[in-house]
């Protein structure tokens, strides 16, 4: 008799357990509805979803295509010049950091189109991207540069032959993160105003109608849509992986950075990586010809918080905001990161188990978070437990991502040499396992610092009425622009800094180890 694969089987018991706990009500009195009674509204409102489904994965399509290719032009062009990478740290940042919420209405109000939605899917994948890539081609083994550097290999002949190809599996792995991301960014346009067709249209519209197999419908078919494209690369990273393992750790010492620079060029790279990101801004609103009524430059943020008769009404609001919202980013941050590296640490210790919870994991990845936080809202109710919940359930699963690919990358033979002394599976990766994928681990962090904000912010706004995401809402129903860019700033800002925080420490640490820093 076949044996029935344990994925499948643990997936058929999961549908059972949902069916039962939905058919008996014993969820938040019906809130969670059985999976068949989902199937059945789905089947019901099938005329609906086809243009819905084309216009948000035209869209999100597009936008992982060109925030995609930007993005790995750009994450060799920083691998290959450190300063340059330096120069465009607060632009990487403040890309990754911007709040879709926040500028979706300004996009609607200035492009035309579909353009909003692909501007904003290929904003939540950019950075993600470049990430991966300068990483990628950073931890790549410098031995194997110095053979073709031996040989009479440029600079691209070694980018082309060692680097890239060393990077691929963590190219992919930002890939598998990217997609789903790009299918937020199109529905978190959606949420703003583009357009009739959309699933986040269609979403937005079913809000108030107290239909909770509606809601899950959409939100089970917006993860489809992002699981597909999130296993589609995992499929390839696993092929990847096992033809570019590595043979040894790279040992290798950092080469020469900024700390050997003059303290006039120091100067000049600090102006220029504040400044930069202020003068894209500026830039992007003179060339776009927003007009005066909605477009906030620097300067006319500055006067509407500190300047204007109504700067101290709006500093209360935002303090008070910010009282509400930092708490719990903090919390759900802290608690995400600490889950994503049990669990990584797990898929090695305990892989049978981690097996069996990966189809709940997968769903709280590939679910687009405005879907996914409706539909805790009629578990979890709008307190803050729900807020806690939401941040944990986005910023987890990409940290736990990235710090399994950095595990798997460390060569078995470096885990063998414990266990031949008699080291137990703990043992060996306490000693050798943990300290070696330590540069995917502060990875992990760099990119859950501005997501566990947008969790919070997203919850905010749609459930709790509480925090910026609150602000932000209420800003757009009285058409307070200096507020939305105000809010969008400030959370900007706050990503900046604590992102710049963890670099700091993980340029100490892998420094002290030896080992390279993407940064």
């Amino acid at each position: 008799m076949a044996r029935v694969p344990t994925g499948l089987r643990n997936f058929a018991i999961l549908l059972l357990i949902w069916e039962i706990a939905g058919r008996m009500d014993l969820v938040a009195s019906g809130a969670l509805p059985g999976f068949s009674e989902i199937l059945i509204r789905l089947w019901e409102d099938r005329a609906d979803y086809p243009r819905h489904i084309w216009a948000t994965l035209y869209a999100s399509g597009v936008g992982f295509l060109i925030g995609n290719a930007i993005a790995l032009i750009a994450g060799v062009a920083f691998a290959m010049s450190p300063t340059l990478l330096r120069l465009f740290r607060g632009v990487n940042i403040a890309v990754f950091a911007l709040p879709p919420i926040a500028i979706a209405p300004i996009l609607v109000l200035t492009l035309s189109d579909m353009a909003p939605r692909i501007v904003l899917a290929a904003l939540a994948v950019y950075f993600v991207t470049m990430t991966a890539t300068v990483i990628g081609i950073s931890q790549s083994d410098n031995r194997a540069s110095d053979l073709v550097k031996a040989y009479g290999g440029s600079r691209w002949r070694i980018l082309w032959l060692v680097q890239l190809r060393s990077a691929l599996p963590t190219i992919t792995t930002g890939f598998q993160i990217a997609a789903p991301n790009a299918v937020l960014g199109a529905i978190l346009a959606e949420f703003g105003g583009g357009g009739r067709w959309g699933l986040g249209t269609y979403l937005l519209g079913s809000l108030g109608r107290g239909e909770p197999d509606r809601l899950w419908g959409i939100g089970l078919i917006a993860t489809a849509i992002a699981g597909l494209g999130y296993l589609f690369f995992a499929l390839i990273s696993r092929r990847l992986l096992g033809a570019t393992r590595a043979v040894t750790l790279n040992t290798a010492t950092p080469l020469g950075d900024a700390v050997s620079a003059s303290p006039f060029k120091r100067v000049l790279m600090l102006m220029g990586i504040v400044s930069l990101p202020f003068l894209l801004w500026w830039a992007f609103i003179v060339l776009t010809g927003v007009p005066a009524m909605i477009a906030k430059t620097p300067f006319g943020v500055i006067d509407y918080l500190f300047f204007a008769k109504t700067a101290p009404v709006a500093q209360e609001k935002l303090l008070q905001a910010l009282s509400e919202t930092l708490p719990i980013t903090f919390a759900g941050m802290a608690a995400g990161i600490g889950f994503a590296f049990l669990l990584a640490i797990s898929t090695r210790l305990f892989p049978n188990a981690i097996r069996a919870f990966m189809p709940v994991a997968l769903v709280t990845q590939t679910m687009p978070l405005v879907a996914l936080t409706p539909l805790l809202v009629l578990i979890f109710g709008r307190g803050t437990s729900l807020t806690l919940w939401v941040t944990i359930s986005v910023t987890f699963f990409p940290a736990f991502v990235t710090l399994a690919q950095g595990i798997a990358l460390v060569p078995r033979s470096a885990q063998d040499l414990p266990r031949a002394y008699g080291a137990s599976a703990w043992q060996e990766m306490r000693i050798v396992t943990i300290p070696a994928s330590l540069p995917y681990l502060f990875a992990a962090t760099r990119l859950t610092v501005p997501r566990a904000l947008l969790g919070v912010m997203i919850a905010e706004w749609l459930a709790t009425g509480r925090g910026l995401g609150n602000l932000l809402n209420q800003s757009r129903g009285y058409l307070d622009f200096g507020m939305i860019w105000t809010v969008a700033f400030v959370s900007v800002l706050l990503s900046v800094v604590l992102y710049q925080l963890v670099v700091a420490i993980e340029r100490k640490v892998l420094r002290s180890l030896g080992m390279q820093t993407a940064e």
